[in-house]
């Protein structure tokens, strides 16, 4: 009998695994929450102080209310992580919702500079719960995986109402009046509560949290964050001297440059995040910290427009790769009952660097000039690239 031979059939080729969903339910409904406190916030960050300005206090006043406003902001931004740990993410959530919308409904029951300063200082208080206890819950509901790309699409998303809202608000208010303004701003945070019981409350027990001073001490967190206060250092100073640095006749030049910076983080934040979640996020951090000097060193040449709006967006780019990096990279070393103390203190050095940065580099100008004070400020910004390095370094050690 002849034996004929079969060929062996080979078993189809595993199919590549899909990637988990990034636009679930929960994080579309975290969506409205987002949009909510970013559109009460921006809408009267600049008209707060025109209002305390416009009412006998003067600049003194205006300074005095966004001091109120950033000093009650990086407290509540330290203190929320125990709020999320004993009351969950959503009470925090909501409660934070409701100080930030609550009080500016009744800012202008009175023009009196001790009233306004109370409502900056309600106000800064429930967005800085807003921020950490949301950013908390919202990394949660991103897979593990594409976190980098959530991250960056969460960070368009929260963007975006600072293009409109920031300049409606003092537009609204020089042709309408404060009042409506004000109401709207506090609709807008009030009306986002209902969202808040549809979310969940996250992982509560189990793992224990880390703390805030525990997380100060740990390098894995420290230095990322470390790192991106020196880049939002550079941040609160192109905001605020970017206008004075470059000759008067340069307004069109100033405006181009204030609108093309976020718009090139906007962009970098995307590219980060599909690239971090792939290659790894540590990468991207050198990488941002020299591309950031870089714009900064094109922007002491101060009588250059061209300079001027290429160093911006350099600087731009650089900011967007160690936004969305850097907190990607914290977010990826604690368990999710650290998520918490991570919000809080990336956004603790994103506030205290740009504030630091304004301060600072004012003192330092008024001695050297714009331009060498940019000089002095990109050779600060590449003081940290050693630590960068040495994160990355420990990143890839197996």
């Amino acid at each position: 009998m002849t034996m004929t031979h079969c060929p062996e059939i080979s078993a189809p080729a595993a199919a590549p695994a899909a990637r988990p969903p990034l636009l679930t339910r929960p994080l579309l409904l975290r969506f409205v929450s987002i949009l909510g406190s970013a559109v009460s916030f921006y809408l009267l960050l600049s008209v707060v102080p025109l209002y305390a300005q416009g009412t006998g206090g003067g600049g003194g006043a205006a300074g005095m209310a966004t001091g109120a406003l950033m000093f009650a902001t990086v407290c509540g931004e330290l203190g929320t992580p125990w709020l999320v740990r004993r009351y969950g993410y959503r009470v925090a959530l909501a409660g934070g919702l409701v100080l930030l919308g609550a009080p500016a409904l009744v800012l202008t029951a009175s023009s009196s500079m001790a009233w306004i300063a109370v409502i900056c200082l309600l106000r800064g208080l429930g967005f800085a719960i807003t921020v950490v206890a949301g950013g908390a819950l919202t990394a949660a509901l991103i897979p593990d995986d594409r976190r980098g790309e959530g991250l960056a699409l969460v960070g368009i998303v929260a963007g975006a109402p600072a293009l409109g809202a920031l300049p409606l608000g003092v537009w609204t208010a020089q042709h309408v009046g404060y009042t409506p303004v004000a109401v709207v701003a506090g609709l807008a945070a009030l009306v986002a509560v209902a969202s808040v019981p549809g979310l969940p409350d996250g992982e509560r027990g189990g793992e224990r949290a880390v703390g805030i001073v525990a997380g100060l001490r740990m390098p894995a967190l420290s230095r990322p964050a470390l790192v991106f206060g020196a880049s939002a250092l550079v941040a609160g100073i192109i905001v605020t001297f970017l206008p004075l640095a470059v000759a008067s006749a340069s307004t069109g030049v100033v405006a181009i440059a204030l609108f093309l910076q976020p718009l090139a983080s906007t962009v970098a934040r995307v590219v980060a995040g599909r690239r971090g979640d792939r290659h790894g996020q540590a990468g991207m951090i050198p990488p941002g910290l020299v591309l950031s000097a870089a714009g900064v060193l094109l922007i002491a040449l101060t009588h250059s427009a061209f300079a001027v709006i290429a160093g911006v967006t350099v600087f731009g780019v650089g900011f967007g790769l160690l936004q969305n990096a850097t907190l990607a990279l914290m977010y990826a070393r604690v368990p999710r009952s650290g998520y918490g103390t991570v919000s809080a203190l990336w956004n603790f050095a994103y506030d205290a660097g740009m504030g630091i940065g304004a301060l600072g580099f004012g003192l330092v100008a008024g001695r050297t000039g714009y331009p060498w004070a940019f000089v002095l400020t990109a050779a600060l910004l590449m003081a940290a690239l050693p630590t960068a390095l040495r994160d990355l370094r420990t990143a890839r050690r197996p």
